[in-house]
């Protein structure tokens, strides 16, 4: 059993770096850029350190192995996430787990955006100016099914395939005669897939993931990627290393590195403190941005729900604020 373990995280290991380097491209070239937007206020409070994080039913927007081992019949997650540039996304997602996960756990998610309204323009026949063509309301979702299964107590595996949808309002295009009207929206299927791998010394567990996985989207004649990502991370109870006296408490420490086809690398650095399992503070530095480096978040659990929120300075564009409510039952 030990050798399998061995053989199956070196496969999965040698698989990512080869798709790291297959998927070298130019970057502030991709799509559907909304997909890449953390909502849930637990993970982004720790600076989205979050692939080898497991147990919830969040873990569907990080890594969907990450959702093998929730234990309860039905875990629930709703998050509202206030974007910049008044822009709202709302993601929900549901693992159910029958038979006490003896043949994995199903889960579903979804994402929706409300860009708010813009003023259209659109430029005059004879190309000397512009007029007006009204308010329009762009507007995006993604809609997934997933599966997990623990392989045994150390190795866990999750895949999901999400159908992916946006819609950027209409155009006035000239004919020759006069003008019509185009929808400009496009559609794709993504692929996540990822692994959690539990090495047995104290806490300490991998996580692999691979999201946003799709064969390129086409507006008109321009066509793009989606912003696929390459995640590896690590993380542990830091207390489960010393003994901490007085009531129970975990300091949980989680590190990932990413590398995204659409910006440059980066690691994110994430901690939360737990105490007595009721409430939690968190925080976390992602590395490379120049706007939204720090986050910073707390949570209160009681009787199988949590709330949770997290905030983040944001430069010039103020603040973001997130707030997510989960249930298991």
């Amino acid at each position: 059993m030990i050798r399998k373990n061995k053989i199956i995280l070196i496969i999965l290991i040698a698989g990512m770096m080869a798709s790291v380097n297959i998927a070298q491209t130019k970057l502030a070239q991709t799509g559907f850029n909304f997909l890449d937007v953390s909502s849930d206020a637990r993970t982004n409070g720790m600076g989205d350190a979050a692939t080898s994080l497991t147990g919830y039913s969040g873990a569907l927007f990080h890594n969907p192995a990450g959702m093998a081992d929730v234990t309860s019949f039905a875990s629930a997650t709703f998050s509202m996430n206030k974007w910049i540039a008044d822009i709202n996304h709302l993601n929900a997602s549901l693992v159910l787990a029958p038979w006490d996960g003896d043949y994995g756990v199903v889960g579903f998610s979804m994402q929706s955006v409300d860009y708010g309204e813009l003023q259209g323009t659109m430029v005059s026949m004879d190309g000397s100016d512009y007029y007006d063509t009204g308010l329009f309301s762009p507007t995006a979702m993604a809609i997934g099914l997933g599966y997990a299964k623990m392989l045994n107590d150390k190795f866990s595996v999750g895949g999901q395939v999400r159908y992916v949808y946006q819609k950027l309002g209409q155009s006035e295009i000239p004919d020759g005669v006069g003008t019509k009207m185009k929808d400009n929206e496009a559609s794709a299927l993504a692929f996540d897939f990822g692994t959690v791998y539990r090495t047995g010394f104290k806490s300490i567990a991998f996580g692999m993931s691979v999201r946003n996985y799709s064969q390129e989207v086409k507006f008109e004649e321009e066509s793009f990627q989606l912003p696929l990502i390459f995640t590896l991370g690590i993380s542990a109870n830091v207390f489960d290393f010393f003994e901490m006296p007085g009531p129970e408490q975990d300091l949980l420490l989680s590190i990932d590195t990413t590398h995204p086809r659409s910006h440059p690398e980066q690691v994110k650095i994430g901690l939360e403190y737990t105490f007595r399992k009721m409430i939690t503070l968190r925080g976390g530095h992602i590395s490379g941005n120049s706007e939204d480096n720090f986050t910073f978040g707390f949570g209160v659990a009681f009787m199988g729900a949590e709330v949770d929120y997290s905030y983040t300075p944001f430069g010039v564009f103020n603040e973001v604020q997130r707030f997510t409510a989960r249930f298991s039952f």
